[in-house]
Protein backbone atom coordinates (compact mmCIF):
# COMPACT_ATOMS: atom_id res chain seq x y z
CA UNK A 1 0.00 0.00 0.00
CA UNK A 2 1.43 3.17 -1.12
CA UNK A 3 -0.49 5.61 0.37
CA UNK A 4 -2.62 5.75 3.97
CA UNK A 5 -5.77 7.60 4.19
CA UNK A 6 -6.17 10.78 5.43
CA UNK A 7 -8.24 10.97 8.33
CA UNK A 8 -9.75 14.28 8.16
CA UNK A 9 -10.17 14.52 4.32
CA UNK A 10 -11.87 10.45 4.35
CA UNK A 11 -14.67 11.95 7.31
CA UNK A 12 -15.31 14.56 4.73
CA UNK A 13 -15.61 12.30 1.97
CA UNK A 14 -17.54 9.90 4.05
CA UNK A 15 -19.88 12.54 5.52
CA UNK A 16 -20.68 14.45 1.71
CA UNK A 17 -20.70 10.79 0.08
CA UNK A 18 -24.44 10.20 -1.86
CA UNK A 19 -24.25 7.07 -3.20
CA UNK A 20 -24.26 3.89 -1.27
CA UNK A 21 -21.65 2.25 -4.01
CA UNK A 22 -19.25 4.94 -3.01
CA UNK A 23 -19.42 4.52 0.62
CA UNK A 24 -19.02 1.14 0.45
CA UNK A 25 -15.30 1.68 -1.65
CA UNK A 26 -15.02 4.09 2.06
CA UNK A 27 -15.58 0.56 4.21
CA UNK A 28 -13.22 -1.29 2.04
CA UNK A 29 -10.75 1.16 2.15
CA UNK A 30 -10.76 1.70 5.17
CA UNK A 31 -10.91 -2.04 6.36
CA UNK A 32 -7.35 -2.61 3.45
CA UNK A 33 -5.99 -0.08 5.97
CA UNK A 34 -6.77 -1.36 9.08
CA UNK A 35 -4.94 -4.69 8.13
CA UNK A 36 -2.59 -2.59 7.32
CA UNK A 37 -1.71 -0.83 10.26
CA UNK A 38 -1.97 -4.30 12.30
CA UNK A 39 1.12 -5.79 9.88
CA UNK A 40 3.23 -2.53 10.75
CA UNK A 41 2.35 -2.77 14.11
CA UNK A 42 1.03 1.13 13.76
CA UNK A 43 -1.26 1.58 16.14
CA UNK A 44 -2.85 5.00 15.54
CA UNK A 45 -3.23 4.13 11.29
CA UNK A 46 -5.22 1.02 12.24
CA UNK A 47 -7.85 2.97 15.19
CA UNK A 48 -7.96 5.64 12.17
CA UNK A 49 -8.99 2.77 9.84
CA UNK A 50 -11.46 1.50 12.29
CA UNK A 51 -12.90 4.89 13.02
CA UNK A 52 -13.41 5.58 9.33
CA UNK A 53 -14.88 2.01 8.63
CA UNK A 54 -17.60 3.15 11.52
CA UNK A 55 -18.16 6.47 10.10
CA UNK A 56 -19.26 4.98 6.91
CA UNK A 57 -21.25 2.66 8.07
CA UNK A 58 -23.49 4.85 10.07
CA UNK A 59 -23.15 7.25 6.66
CA UNK A 60 -24.35 3.78 4.94
CA UNK A 61 -27.30 3.29 6.70
CA UNK A 62 -28.41 6.34 6.01
CA UNK A 63 -28.49 6.27 2.62
CA UNK A 64 -30.33 2.61 3.20
CA UNK A 65 -33.08 3.88 5.56
CA UNK A 66 -33.64 6.63 2.95
CA UNK A 67 -33.77 4.53 -0.08
CA UNK A 68 -35.96 2.19 2.14
CA UNK A 69 -38.28 5.22 2.65
CA UNK A 70 -37.89 6.32 -1.01
CA UNK A 71 -38.99 2.77 -2.07
CA UNK A 72 -36.19 1.85 -3.71
CA UNK A 73 -35.15 -1.26 -1.65
CA UNK A 74 -36.94 -4.41 -2.53
CA UNK A 75 -36.73 -7.35 0.10
CA UNK A 76 -35.55 -10.46 -1.34
CA UNK A 77 -34.87 -11.75 -5.00
CA UNK A 78 -37.69 -10.68 -6.89
CA UNK A 79 -37.04 -7.00 -8.22
CA UNK A 80 -39.65 -4.59 -8.85
CA UNK A 81 -40.47 -1.89 -11.79
CA UNK A 82 -41.65 1.43 -9.66
CA UNK A 83 -43.95 3.97 -11.15
CA UNK A 84 -41.73 5.85 -13.02
CA UNK A 85 -40.05 2.39 -14.70
CA UNK A 86 -37.02 2.37 -12.88
CA UNK A 87 -35.72 -1.41 -10.98
CA UNK A 88 -36.02 -1.34 -7.50
CA UNK A 89 -32.46 -2.74 -5.92
CA UNK A 90 -32.22 -5.56 -3.44
CA UNK A 91 -29.63 -5.64 -0.87
CA UNK A 92 -27.77 -8.29 -3.00
CA UNK A 93 -27.45 -6.16 -5.99
CA UNK A 94 -25.75 -3.73 -3.44
CA UNK A 95 -23.37 -6.24 -1.74
CA UNK A 96 -24.87 -6.12 1.58
CA UNK A 97 -26.35 -8.85 3.70
CA UNK A 98 -29.33 -8.35 5.36
CA UNK A 99 -27.70 -8.08 8.89
CA UNK A 100 -25.11 -5.40 7.86
CA UNK A 101 -28.09 -3.64 6.83
CA UNK A 102 -29.91 -3.78 10.11
CA UNK A 103 -27.22 -2.95 12.14
CA UNK A 104 -25.79 0.22 9.69
CA UNK A 105 -29.59 1.05 9.83
CA UNK A 106 -29.14 0.68 13.57
CA UNK A 107 -25.95 2.78 14.25
CA UNK A 108 -27.46 5.76 11.52
CA UNK A 109 -30.36 6.11 13.96
CA UNK A 110 -28.04 6.89 16.66
CA UNK A 111 -28.23 10.94 17.12
CA UNK A 112 -25.09 13.10 15.70
CA UNK A 113 -23.91 14.06 18.97
CA UNK A 114 -24.75 10.76 20.80
CA UNK A 115 -22.77 8.78 17.82
CA UNK A 116 -19.43 11.23 18.33
CA UNK A 117 -19.69 10.49 22.24
CA UNK A 118 -19.57 6.91 21.53
CA UNK A 119 -16.87 6.82 19.21
CA UNK A 120 -14.98 8.49 21.15
CA UNK A 121 -15.54 6.04 24.21
CA UNK A 122 -14.85 3.70 21.79
CA UNK A 123 -11.82 4.69 20.81
CA UNK A 124 -10.77 5.50 24.04
CA UNK A 125 -11.31 1.76 24.97
CA UNK A 126 -9.30 0.83 21.75
CA UNK A 127 -6.47 2.86 22.74
CA UNK A 128 -6.05 1.05 25.86
CA UNK A 129 -6.51 -2.13 25.01
CA UNK A 130 -4.27 -3.39 21.76
CA UNK A 131 -6.32 -6.19 20.97
CA UNK A 132 -9.64 -4.50 20.43
CA UNK A 133 -9.94 -3.99 16.06
CA UNK A 134 -13.35 -2.68 16.02
CA UNK A 135 -15.88 -0.35 17.78
CA UNK A 136 -18.72 -1.92 18.36
CA UNK A 137 -20.88 1.37 18.89
CA UNK A 138 -24.14 -0.42 19.34
CA UNK A 139 -23.17 -2.64 22.10
CA UNK A 140 -21.33 0.42 23.99
CA UNK A 141 -24.48 2.63 23.44
CA UNK A 142 -26.27 -0.20 25.53
CA UNK A 143 -23.77 -0.30 28.27
CA UNK A 144 -24.25 3.26 28.24
CA UNK A 145 -28.37 2.44 29.01
CA UNK A 146 -27.63 0.57 31.38
CA UNK A 147 -25.12 2.45 33.71
CA UNK A 148 -27.87 5.39 32.89
CA UNK A 149 -30.80 3.05 34.01
CA UNK A 150 -28.55 1.81 37.43
CA UNK A 151 -27.97 5.13 38.54
CA UNK A 152 -31.88 6.17 38.19
CA UNK A 153 -32.64 3.18 39.76
CA UNK A 154 -30.14 4.03 42.51
CA UNK A 155 -31.10 7.54 42.81
CA UNK A 156 -34.73 6.61 43.32
CA UNK A 157 -34.48 3.98 45.92
CA UNK A 158 -32.69 6.85 47.96
CA UNK A 159 -35.18 8.85 47.21
CA UNK A 160 -38.16 6.85 48.31
CA UNK A 161 -36.12 5.38 51.61
CA UNK A 162 -35.56 8.81 52.47
CA UNK A 163 -39.44 9.89 52.39
CA UNK A 164 -40.26 6.79 54.38
CA UNK A 165 -42.42 8.29 57.97
CA UNK A 166 -39.62 5.67 59.85
CA UNK A 167 -36.15 5.60 57.79
CA UNK A 168 -35.00 2.52 56.49
CA UNK A 169 -31.72 1.86 55.15
CA UNK A 170 -30.73 0.68 51.50
CA UNK A 171 -26.91 -0.17 52.92
CA UNK A 172 -25.78 -1.61 56.08
CA UNK A 173 -22.44 -1.77 56.89
CA UNK A 174 -21.66 -3.90 59.92
CA UNK A 175 -18.37 -5.20 62.12
CA UNK A 176 -19.63 -7.42 64.22
CA UNK A 177 -17.79 -8.40 67.35
CA UNK A 178 -17.03 -11.65 66.61
CA UNK A 179 -16.16 -13.89 69.26
CA UNK A 180 -13.59 -16.26 68.39
CA UNK A 181 -13.15 -20.04 70.13
CA UNK A 182 -9.56 -20.26 70.89
CA UNK A 183 -7.77 -24.06 71.06
CA UNK A 184 -6.99 -23.14 74.62
CA UNK A 185 -8.13 -20.52 76.61
CA UNK A 186 -4.69 -19.69 78.38
CA UNK A 187 -2.31 -19.42 75.09
CA UNK A 188 -4.98 -18.32 72.48
CA UNK A 189 -6.47 -15.37 74.78
CA UNK A 190 -3.34 -13.30 74.44
CA UNK A 191 -4.47 -12.04 70.92
CA UNK A 192 -8.31 -12.43 71.12
CA UNK A 193 -10.56 -9.66 70.26
CA UNK A 194 -11.88 -9.84 73.72
CA UNK A 195 -8.49 -7.78 75.16
CA UNK A 196 -9.85 -4.89 73.10
CA UNK A 197 -13.44 -4.79 73.26
CA UNK A 198 -16.34 -6.87 74.66
CA UNK A 199 -17.36 -9.71 71.75
CA UNK A 200 -20.42 -11.61 71.14
CA UNK A 201 -21.56 -15.21 70.46
CA UNK A 202 -22.81 -15.68 67.05
CA UNK A 203 -26.15 -16.53 68.04
CA UNK A 204 -26.98 -13.09 69.50
CA UNK A 205 -25.48 -11.55 66.83
CA UNK A 206 -28.36 -13.13 64.67
CA UNK A 207 -31.00 -12.34 66.73
CA UNK A 208 -30.21 -8.51 66.25
CA UNK A 209 -33.27 -6.67 64.51
CA UNK A 210 -31.12 -5.37 61.25
CA UNK A 211 -33.55 -6.07 59.50
CA UNK A 212 -36.27 -4.27 60.95
CA UNK A 213 -33.99 -0.94 59.76
CA UNK A 214 -33.56 -2.62 56.43
CA UNK A 215 -35.02 -0.98 53.11
CA UNK A 216 -37.22 -3.51 50.86
CA UNK A 217 -34.16 -3.00 48.42
CA UNK A 218 -30.73 -3.34 50.50
CA UNK A 219 -27.27 -4.05 50.18
CA UNK A 220 -25.47 -5.58 53.44
CA UNK A 221 -21.60 -5.27 53.91
CA UNK A 222 -20.49 -7.49 56.14
CA UNK A 223 -17.11 -7.87 58.02
CA UNK A 224 -15.73 -11.53 58.44
CA UNK A 225 -12.46 -12.94 59.89
CA UNK A 226 -11.44 -16.04 58.14
CA UNK A 227 -12.32 -18.36 60.77
CA UNK A 228 -15.54 -16.71 60.98
CA UNK A 229 -16.65 -17.34 57.76
CA UNK A 230 -19.22 -19.98 58.40
CA UNK A 231 -20.43 -17.86 61.36
CA UNK A 232 -21.15 -14.76 59.01
CA UNK A 233 -23.00 -16.38 56.21
CA UNK A 234 -24.96 -17.39 59.22
CA UNK A 235 -25.68 -13.75 60.16
CA UNK A 236 -26.24 -12.35 56.81
CA UNK A 237 -29.09 -14.98 56.26
CA UNK A 238 -30.78 -14.05 59.94
CA UNK A 239 -30.79 -10.63 58.74
CA UNK A 240 -32.38 -11.33 55.54
CA UNK A 241 -29.65 -10.72 52.85
CA UNK A 242 -28.63 -13.43 50.20
CA UNK A 243 -24.44 -13.54 49.27
CA UNK A 244 -23.68 -12.80 46.41
CA UNK A 245 -19.87 -11.90 46.83
CA UNK A 246 -17.12 -10.53 48.76
CA UNK A 247 -13.61 -8.51 48.66
CA UNK A 248 -10.96 -8.69 50.42
CA UNK A 249 -8.44 -6.58 52.55
CA UNK A 250 -4.84 -7.30 51.76
CA UNK A 251 -3.19 -6.03 55.11
CA UNK A 252 0.63 -4.45 55.15
CA UNK A 253 1.36 -6.80 58.15
CA UNK A 254 1.11 -10.37 58.96
CA UNK A 255 -1.26 -12.16 61.91
CA UNK A 256 -1.81 -14.98 63.07
CA UNK A 257 -3.18 -18.40 62.06
CA UNK A 258 -3.57 -22.44 62.75
CA UNK A 259 -3.52 -23.16 58.87
CA UNK A 260 -1.75 -20.20 57.77
CA UNK A 261 -1.03 -16.66 59.06
CA UNK A 262 -3.75 -14.36 58.26
CA UNK A 263 -2.89 -11.02 56.53
CA UNK A 264 -6.32 -10.36 54.88
CA UNK A 265 -10.10 -9.80 56.16
CA UNK A 266 -13.41 -10.06 53.74
CA UNK A 267 -16.25 -7.97 53.40
CA UNK A 268 -18.92 -10.02 52.53
CA UNK A 269 -21.64 -8.60 50.32
CA UNK A 270 -25.43 -9.86 50.77
CA UNK A 271 -28.98 -7.98 49.01
CA UNK A 272 -32.35 -8.20 49.19
CA UNK A 273 -34.89 -7.42 46.94
CA UNK A 274 -34.17 -5.14 43.81
CA UNK A 275 -31.08 -3.47 44.60
CA UNK A 276 -28.96 -2.78 41.36
CA UNK A 277 -25.85 -4.39 41.13
CA UNK A 278 -23.15 -2.01 39.64
CA UNK A 279 -22.90 -1.08 36.21
CA UNK A 280 -20.33 -2.99 33.46
CA UNK A 281 -16.81 -1.04 33.74
CA UNK A 282 -17.41 0.57 37.26
CA UNK A 283 -16.59 -2.43 39.53
CA UNK A 284 -13.64 -2.18 41.77
CA UNK A 285 -11.08 -4.71 41.94
CA UNK A 286 -11.81 -7.35 43.82
CA UNK A 287 -8.53 -6.82 46.18
CA UNK A 288 -7.70 -3.96 47.92
CA UNK A 289 -4.18 -3.18 49.64
CA UNK A 290 -4.49 -0.84 52.60
CA UNK A 291 -2.70 -0.65 55.95
CA UNK A 292 -3.68 -1.65 58.98
CA UNK A 293 -4.98 0.96 61.72
CA UNK A 294 -6.13 0.77 65.13
CA UNK A 295 -7.82 -2.40 66.46
CA UNK A 296 -10.84 -3.36 63.99
CA UNK A 297 -10.77 -0.05 62.25
CA UNK A 298 -11.31 -0.65 58.73
CA UNK A 299 -9.57 1.41 55.77
CA UNK A 300 -11.52 4.60 54.31
CA UNK A 301 -10.91 2.90 51.39
CA UNK A 302 -14.12 0.86 51.64
CA UNK A 303 -16.04 3.74 52.70
CA UNK A 304 -15.39 5.30 49.81
CA UNK A 305 -15.99 2.13 46.90
CA UNK A 306 -19.67 1.36 48.84
CA UNK A 307 -20.17 5.18 48.82
CA UNK A 308 -19.12 5.38 44.96
CA UNK A 309 -21.85 2.73 44.88
CA UNK A 310 -24.58 4.17 46.35
CA UNK A 311 -24.39 7.89 46.48
CA UNK A 312 -27.81 8.42 47.48
CA UNK A 313 -28.91 5.53 49.49
CA UNK A 314 -29.45 5.90 53.14
CA UNK A 315 -26.63 4.33 54.90
CA UNK A 316 -26.11 3.00 58.23
CA UNK A 317 -22.54 1.21 59.94
CA UNK A 318 -23.06 -1.22 62.72
CA UNK A 319 -20.49 -0.91 65.15
CA UNK A 320 -18.93 2.10 64.06
CA UNK A 321 -15.80 2.92 65.78
CA UNK A 322 -15.66 6.41 63.87
CA UNK A 323 -18.52 9.18 62.94
CA UNK A 324 -18.43 9.94 59.16
CA UNK A 325 -19.93 12.06 57.35
CA UNK A 326 -23.24 10.80 55.37
CA UNK A 327 -23.77 8.00 57.57
CA UNK A 328 -25.82 6.64 60.61
CA UNK A 329 -24.58 4.99 63.10
CA UNK A 330 -26.72 1.75 65.03
CA UNK A 331 -26.46 0.38 68.13
CA UNK A 332 -23.36 2.29 69.16
CA UNK A 333 -24.61 5.43 71.11
CA UNK A 334 -21.05 6.81 72.54
CA UNK A 335 -20.04 10.42 71.82
CA UNK A 336 -17.55 11.23 69.27
CA UNK A 337 -14.17 13.04 68.91
CA UNK A 338 -15.33 16.26 67.07
CA UNK A 339 -12.05 16.21 66.29
CA UNK A 340 -10.94 12.74 64.88
CA UNK A 341 -14.16 10.90 65.26
CA UNK A 342 -12.98 8.35 67.15
CA UNK A 343 -15.82 6.76 69.27
CA UNK A 344 -15.05 7.88 73.06
CA UNK A 345 -16.41 4.68 74.73
CA UNK A 346 -17.80 1.63 73.78
CA UNK A 347 -20.41 0.68 74.96
CA UNK A 348 -22.64 -1.49 76.56
CA UNK A 349 -24.95 -2.64 73.56
CA UNK A 350 -21.81 -4.11 71.71
CA UNK A 351 -21.33 -6.78 74.22
CA UNK A 352 -24.57 -8.83 73.26
CA UNK A 353 -27.30 -7.05 74.27
CA UNK A 354 -29.19 -6.03 70.71
CA UNK A 355 -30.44 -2.76 70.30
CA UNK A 356 -33.40 -2.12 70.78
CA UNK A 357 -35.66 -1.80 67.17
CA UNK A 358 -36.87 1.00 65.54
CA UNK A 359 -40.12 -0.41 65.25
CA UNK A 360 -40.09 0.61 61.48
CA UNK A 361 -42.63 -1.40 60.25
CA UNK A 362 -43.67 -0.25 56.52
CA UNK A 363 -46.75 0.72 55.79
CA UNK A 364 -49.45 -0.66 52.81
CA UNK A 365 -48.74 2.79 51.10
CA UNK A 366 -44.43 2.51 51.59
CA UNK A 367 -44.94 -1.29 50.57
CA UNK A 368 -47.05 0.21 47.32
CA UNK A 369 -44.36 3.04 46.70
CA UNK A 370 -41.12 0.81 47.23
CA UNK A 371 -42.28 -1.80 44.66
CA UNK A 372 -43.29 1.31 41.99
CA UNK A 373 -41.39 1.07 38.95
CA UNK A 374 -38.64 3.34 38.72
CA UNK A 375 -38.97 6.46 36.37
CA UNK A 376 -36.82 6.44 33.09
CA UNK A 377 -35.15 10.13 32.53
CA UNK A 378 -33.98 11.23 29.53
CA UNK A 379 -30.28 11.61 29.66
CA UNK A 380 -27.41 13.96 27.55
CA UNK A 381 -26.66 10.65 25.81
CA UNK A 382 -29.46 10.55 23.26
CA UNK A 383 -30.07 6.94 22.29
CA UNK A 384 -32.56 5.76 19.70
CA UNK A 385 -35.17 3.49 21.15
CA UNK A 386 -33.43 0.20 20.12
CA UNK A 387 -30.80 0.71 22.57
CA UNK A 388 -32.79 1.04 25.38
CA UNK A 389 -34.70 -1.27 27.41
CA UNK A 390 -38.51 -0.21 28.49
CA UNK A 391 -39.97 0.54 31.44
CA UNK A 392 -40.98 -3.38 31.77
CA UNK A 393 -36.99 -4.13 31.54
CA UNK A 394 -38.03 -6.16 28.21
CA UNK A 395 -34.81 -7.08 26.08
CA UNK A 396 -34.15 -4.29 23.36
CA UNK A 397 -36.14 -3.91 20.03
CA UNK A 398 -35.48 -6.24 16.86
CA UNK A 399 -34.07 -5.35 14.20
CA UNK A 400 -34.27 -2.30 12.27
CA UNK A 401 -34.10 -1.89 8.53
CA UNK A 402 -34.72 -4.74 5.50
Amino acid sequence: MTAVLKYDAACQAIAEAKTVDEVTDWIDKAAAVREYGRRIRNRQIEIDAIEIRVRAKKRRGELLSRMKTDGLIVVGRNKKIMSNGNDMMTLEELGITRDESSEEQKIAAIPGDSFERLVARCRAYAEQHPEKHSFDVLGEGRDVDKKQRREEREAYLGGIQLALPKKKYGVILADPEWKFKTYSLETGMDRAADNHYPTSETDKICARPVADIAADAAALFLWATVPMLPDAFRVMAAWGFEYKSHCIWKKDRIGTGYWFRNQHELLLIGTKGKIPAPAMGTQFPSVIDAPVGKHSQKPDAFYEIIEKYFPTLPKIELNARRARAGWDSWGNEAPHDPETGEVIEYPEEVSGTAAPSTGCGMADESQRIMSAPPPFLDDTLELPAFLKRGPDNAAPFGKVGT
